[in-house]
């Protein structure tokens, strides 16, 4: 597993979406115990797609990243992926949702769940 330092330039995530992810974990059985799993998988109208889960566990391959007590982890391959990127909660007018700033993304569907790397 790469040091914190390097581990903070490649994935983040806002103020925003901690907060959330922390009213989220309220309103689950195990609380404080869980942690936001972000992963890229294959599929989606565009090629690979995000999947946002609550986790309780990490993987050999995972990597910690944690912000204002809130902890999000992500996996090796998904971490190639998303080098560089930011996870955002976004509260507007049309609706609420997460979503990711992705600068390894050259395309992304008009849900924005699902991107495509060329």
């Amino acid at each position: 597993m790469p040091d914190a330092g390097i581990q903070e330039a490649r994935f983040s995530f806002t103020e925003s979406a901690a907060r959330r992810i922390a009213k989220l974990r309220q309103d689950e059985a195990k609380g404080d115990g869980l942690m936001m799993r972000v992963a890229v998988l294959g599929g989606g109208c565009s090629g690979f797609q995000y999947q946002f889960d609550f986790d309780d566990a990490v993987n050999d391959d995972d990597h910690v990243f944690e912000r204002d007590g809130v902890k999000v982890v992500v996996d090796d391959v998904s971490l190639d992926l998303l080098a560089g990127a930011q996870l955002d909660y976004k509260d507007e007018l049309i609706g609420s949702y997460f979503a990711v700033e992705n600068p390894n993304a050259t395309s992304s569907c008009g849900c924005g769940t699902s991107f495509a790397i060329g």
